[in-house]
């Protein structure tokens, strides 16, 4: 179970935000408190996969964390013959995980402990996912990344991408800063652990806007790329080869 996310109550010394020992115990309170309609993003993702999972393929999430998804995924998916992969660069997330699917998966997981940026190995894929992770990837890294999964995706299948995100208006923008504060006042945090959790992720997390998302697909070879969910900061893509 995770413990309640208070990292940023007390004054943070160590600058960048990482994902060590401390947030791996706290990250399922801190997605569910931090990440508008956290749980109901990753069920439209779930559901959407559905449709594209084949007998005798793979499924990989990218950046698993602590395997909500593919926990989710496994107690609706009814082929044996599909195997889950989780992958993540964070071996306390990784340990979390095990512990969860032990109790909670009806499905075997299999869990790679890889840094996505050094390398990246998917073969066989009906679906991949990579929701909330690949605005921690370096802008100059991404493109090689999505190609990357491109290639190691079967025919018609999919791309499931969930960010954070910019909009084209700087007005906007600031809209969006504002209403994503409310909400996270709304959820317990503080003004004092809102601003400073924003420092430490500054530089270390880094939005496209929506048009630069959908753009980076179609260069990397997805023609057919929807945009399934927004809400405010925040974009839900599917992309199919």
């Amino acid at each position: 179970m995770s413990e309640k996310d208070e990292l940023f109550k007390e004054p943070v010394e160590n600058g960048a935000f990482e994902f060590d020992e401390k947030v791996a115990g706290v990250f399922d309170d801190m997605l569910n408190r931090s990440v508008p309609l956290y749980k109901e993003t990753r069920q439209m993702a779930v559901r959407l996969a559905l449709n594209f999972i084949k007998p005798n393929t793979r499924v990989f999430d990218i950046g698993c964390s602590t395997a909500n998804l593919l926990i989710d995924l496994s107690n609706k998916l009814n082929e044996s013959s599909v195997e889950l992969v989780g992958i993540d660069n964070s071996p306390w997330m990784l340990e979390k995980a095990k512990h969860k699917i032990k109790e909670e998966s009806k499905h075997n997981i299999e869990l790679r402990l890889n840094d996505i940026s050094e390398s990246l190995e998917i073969e066989n894929a009906s679906v991949v996912f990579m929701n909330y992770t690949l605005q921690f990837v370096r802008p100059l890294q991404r493109e090689s990344l999505v190609r990357r999964i491109y290639e190691g995706l079967n025919e018609n299948g999919c791309f499931i991408l969930v960010e954070k995100v910019l909009g084209n208006n700087s007005m906007f923008n600031r809209f969006y800063v504002e209403i994503y504060s409310e909400f996270k006042k709304s959820q317990g945090y503080s003004d004092k652990e809102i601003n400073q959790k924003r420092e430490a992720l500054e530089n270390v997390l880094v939005p496209y806007r929506l048009d630069e998302n959908t753009d980076l697909l179609n260069r990397c070879g997805f023609e057919t790329v929807d945009l399934f969910f927004k809400w405010y900061n925040f974009a839900g893509f599917i992309a199919v080869k």
